[in-house]
């Protein structure tokens, strides 16, 4: 009997235990988030990787767990599916190429909670958070207005779809702003991940008289700003600042400050609740903005149009159209 009551105490012991490490395991993280990258993934220099690093910093700065997947061939369902089969107080979808596998997971799981990036969705679930594109691509246009030399500068595009297109209306409303006579060429490849595609409409570009590229196409832009330098000739990156990318060409870049704006997101999180159904960020809350201007360097007059523009969007002033006039 005395065996047996040893036995029993020990065993009591290693249950309380048990659930004591399992309680310390639950509370060591201030949160735990899963991410769903967009199909190029990480190393993209750009969307992705600005991303990944507001979730770095959240788990630096705020003690958080995340995980994250990838889905080059396009398969983002098996992936989303996985990471709501696991304990995630948010699972977030980047980029509006997941939306549509990221609605049906969320549809599936309605008990978990969704944020889709770069994308507006009704599904009760999901969290939408949009960039005002526009705003930071009219202060690229305008730059690159007053950059060009030949009167004529280029768009590409990585694919025809409205979140896009909101780069090139913006691009091109302030471009004529600050040249009415300006001439602007478009295309859009089709692609983000084709860098020899975006080289080859660079050329295009140029040999049609273009001495100033912006690219709106994750790989595929990142060769075109390969090729502008190649060529001599002025560019812009996105998303990230993308001087680094090609130092003998990018003057500036339009900057989505993703990887603040999901570190923001994951504070909020870790300190309650998600606080707005919809973000909407543009150059007033800092979720856009130009990068510094290098190699081409603008009198005061341009500069002082450049930074009389930025305050005038900010203020309401000037409304940057989200589609092509």
């Amino acid at each position: 009997m005395k065996r047996l009551m040893i036995l029993c105490g020990l065993l009591a012991v290693f249950i309380l235990s048990a659930c004591t490490g399992q309680q310390n395991t639950e509370k060591e993280f201030a949160a735990k988030v899963g991410i769903m990258l967009s199909d190029t993934g990480l190393g993209d220099g750009s969307f992705n990787d600005g991303a990944f690093d507001g979730l770095v910093r959240a788990r630096d700065e705020l003690n958080i767990l995340f995980d994250y997947r990838e889905a080059p061939d396009g398969n983002y369902s098996d992936h989303l599916t996985a990471l709501s089969e696991q304990d995630y107080d948010l699972i977030i979808g980047l980029g509006f190429s997941v939306q549509e596998a990221l609605e049906e997971v969320a549809v599936a799981y309605p008990d978990q909670q969704y944020i889709l990036i770069d994308g507006v969705s009704d599904v009760e679930n999901i969290i939408s958070m949009t960039f005002k594109d526009h705003e930071g691509s009219y202060l690229v246009g305008t730059v690159a207005a007053l950059a060009s030399t030949s009167g004529v500068i280029g768009f590409i595009g990585g694919v025809d779809a409205p979140v896009i297109n909101r780069f090139e209306a913006g691009f091109r409303a302030g471009a004529e702003m600050a040249d009415p006579d300006i001439e602007i060429i478009t295309d859009y490849a089709g692609s983000f991940g084709d860098a020899d595609l975006g080289r080859s409409l660079a050329d295009k570009q140029i040999e049609q008289g273009a001495d100033f590229i912006y690219p709106a196409a994750g790989y595929t832009g990142t060769g075109a700003i390969l090729e502008a330098q190649a060529q001599g000739i002025y560019s812009a990156g996105v998303d990230t600042d993308q001087f680094y990318t090609a130092e003998q060409s990018v003057v500036t870049s339009m900057v989505k400050n993703i990887d603040t704006s999901v570190f923001n997101l994951i504070q909020e999180l870790t300190e309650g609740e998600l606080s707005s159904e919809a973000y909407v960020l543009g150059l007033a809350e800092e979720g856009v903005g130009l990068a510094e201007i290098r190699l081409f360097q603008p009198g005061d007059k341009a500069q002082a149009l450049i930074t009389d523009t930025q305050q005038k969007i900010i203020s309401g002033e000037i409304t940057v159209p989200e589609t092509i006039q």
